[in-house]
């Protein structure tokens, strides 16, 4: 019973779904019942955010059936995807009404792929670790071709799994290898049996790590295994988009620091170059590909491919003792979190321009600070965020990355960060353009934002200001999080 009662934020999303599917069937034939499937999802993912926030406190590590660990690591991760998934529920119930019949199902999807990226934020077993990507990916690739009578949804379902299915055979590969070379699939005991047999097995390391890393870095988006994230965010509604960048993201990243952090620390030396080495052509083939696009849902996806490199860089220069406070993975940590709402934030207003105009071309945004101030004014703020302008939550994740690969004088890893914040700067300074400074074509008028979306908005906004100008309650907590992460090292 202690164990079902670790597990509390996961089974009241695990009921919610059922509800939403069974309000489905029961009134299937009924209209206004895609509004109370919407509603209900915000109200299960507020309880199970209401759930971590008591469940971390006190904030003692404690583990569920030997799988799951429920520490301060795990909270930190839960509450940036859920909040992100409340965020995206609260804006998309018109975008959806309009494109779809089958809301009841959508919203179920919602919930579940929730539930699996949960798990993985704690998730402290290989085995369960492959389980439950399974599941996320398979309930992803659902809701990207969700919109059955689009083209382009279809194609993006298509190409994810497509690419899911050849990434996930890559990853069980490595990891039975490194089962094969350790007797264990729990990560702790991985990291035991590798630093008792470092000359014996030392051998395995190298290519179960990069067979692994494989599977880990299709999640994330990392460079070379990003192929699919342009043409599956740009084919998919939207809402599927924006938590395939935000809230997907996290989770991956919360597998990569346990799997290497915990796992493989003992072989530091052997991964250490191999990320920095993906975080730099992370964020430079993102960032290049970005430059040319007019799409701008396309562009944001080649943005946060590059972001995936931004974030890498500070797994690659973890340090489990900094006298300066900059450890790494609390860099990662702070990143995700200021990444969430800013990136929400971007992908809700473009949202919010696709339903209202109709196009996804930068010339859209012509003159959009005259048909539509407010909405301009908050998406620049996050474009300013992405772009890491001081006094914004990106600002801050940029920092502690930064911070941690200079620490290590990896002098190297910074430049190549602060040459593409410079690059990535340039395509984001473009939209603003379009925004301020472009005539409105004859015939527009103004823009109306519908209340839920100024709601996201503007949470979005004051979350980007508050962890760039006040980020100590978020420093704390990702502190506390990396030490846990640390003391669990062998």
């Amino acid at each position: 019973m202690n164990d079902l009662a670790l597990l509390v934020p996961e089974l009241i999303l695990f009921v919610g779904a059922l509800l939403v599917f069974s309000i489905d069937v029961a009134f299937a034939k009924d209209e206004e019942s895609g509004l109370s499937h919407a509603v209900l999802t915000v109200l299960f993912l507020l309880a199970a955010l209401i759930a971590v926030i008591l469940l971390q406190r006190p904030a003692e590590p404690q583990v569920a059936f030997t799988l799951l660990r429920v520490d301060v690591f795990a909270a930190f991760i839960k509450i940036t995807i859920y909040t992100g998934m409340i965020l995206i529920a609260i804006a998309s119930h018109s975008y959806m009404s309009k494109r779809t019949r089958n809301r009841g199902e959508f919203w179920t999807f919602f919930l579940m792929v929730s539930v699996a990226m949960s798990i993985l934020a704690g998730a402290s077993n290989l085995l369960l670790i492959y389980v439950t990507i399974e599941f996320l990916s398979i309930t992803s690739y659902m809701l990207a071709g969700f919109l059955r009578d689009d083209d382009r949804s279809n194609e993006a379902g298509l190409k994810y799994f497509l690419y899911g299915s050849v990434a996930s055979a890559v990853m069980l590969y490595g990891i039975s290898l490194l089962y094969g070379a350790t007797g264990s699939l729990d990560l702790e005991g991985i990291a035991q049996a590798l630093a008792a047999n470092a000359e014996t097995v030392g051998i395995v390391v190298l290519p179960a790590t990069l067979l692994t890393l494989a599977g880990l870095a299709f999640k994330a988006s990392l460079a070379p295994f990003y192929q699919w994230a342009p043409d599956t965010y740009d084919g998919s509604p939207t809402p599927v988009a924006t938590y395939l960048s935000t809230a997907s993201k996290a989770a991956a990243f919360a597998v990569l620091v346990r799997v290497f952090v915990v796992a493989l620390g003992s072989f530091q030396v052997e991964w250490v170059p191999i990320l920095a080495g993906l975080s730099i052509l992370t964020m430079t083939m993102g960032n290049l590909a970005a430059l040319r696009q007019r799409n701008v849902k396309r562009l944001m996806a080649y943005s946060s491919v590059a972001h995936a490199g931004y974030i890498l860089m500070g797994l690659a220069a973890v340090a489990a003792t900094a006298e300066s406070g900059i450890d790494g993975v609390n860099g990662v940590l702070i990143y995700l979190f200021a990444y969430l709402f800013t990136n929400v934030g971007a992908f809700l207003s473009i949202m919010t321009i696709e339903e209202r105009v109709g196009s996804l071309d930068i010339s859209a945004y012509n003159g959009l600070i005259r048909r539509a101030p407010g909405l301009a004014a908050m998406f620049t703020l996050f474009l300013i965020s992405l772009a890491g302008i001081p006094a914004t939550g990106g600002f801050l994740g940029k920092f502690f990355v930064f911070g941690a690969a200079i620490q290590h004088q990896y002098y190297w890893l910074a430049a190549a960060g602060l040459v593409n914040a410079a690059i990535a700067a340039f395509y984001y300074l473009r939209i603003v353009q379009a925004m301020f400074f472009r005539k409105i074509e004859a015939g527009e008028v103004a823009l109306e934002v519908p209340i839920p979306m100024q709601i996201s908005l503007t949470i979005c906004a004051l979350a980007t200001l508050w962890i760039g100008l006040y980020p100590s309650a978020v420093l704390d907590m990702a502190n506390t999080a990396s030490q846990q992460i640390f003391a669990a090292m062998f």
